[in-house]
């Protein structure tokens, strides 16, 4: 499982030029599943996630967590965090998880994510989505399960 954490001042996500998703201050998030990808996975992503403490405190270090700072959530499913490109010049999305499956983990990362966070807002799975944002840093962090 792959997080692509986005520190924002406010990003927002549209199908059909339809706004479906807003936040202001918080945490834009890509995510990505594959196969081998089970909830005690996304259990360990999820609290990996809500503890970053990436937001400055009156020094200006980065102290404050998600909740520290009454962030909200806006989160992205993106099969193409499994891109392989080590072949030719077209990427191969085989190593993604089966659509039915992903959809599944999206939707239990988002339940998961209500119980700790009072703004979750989302995208549509599987629907060409256009996606905004003002990065504030700019600050990312890549969360892969393989690595924690």
């Amino acid at each position: 499982m792959r997080f692509i954490i986005q520190r924002v001042a406010e990003s927002e996500v549209k199908v059909d030029g339809d706004v479906i998703g807003r936040i202001g201050k918080g945490f834009m998030v890509l995510i990505g599943v594959c196969d081998s990808d089970t909830r005690e996975i996304a259990d360990k992503m999820v609290k990996k996630m809500l503890g970053l403490r990436i937001f400055e405190d009156e020094q200006g270090k980065t102290n404050l967590s998600l909740d520290t700072v009454g962030g909200g959530l806006l989160l992205i499913s993106q099969f193409t965090l499994y891109a392989n490109c080590k072949k030719g010049n077209r990427p191969s999305f085989i190593e993604a998880g089966a659509p039915d499956m992903a959809e599944e983990m999206y939707e239990y990362i988002i339940a998961k994510c209500k119980e700790q966070v009072s703004v979750v807002e989302r995208g549509r799975f599987g629907a060409d989505m256009k996606v905004s944002l003002i990065n504030d840093g700019p600050f990312t962090i890549i969360l892969d399960s393989e690595t924690l």
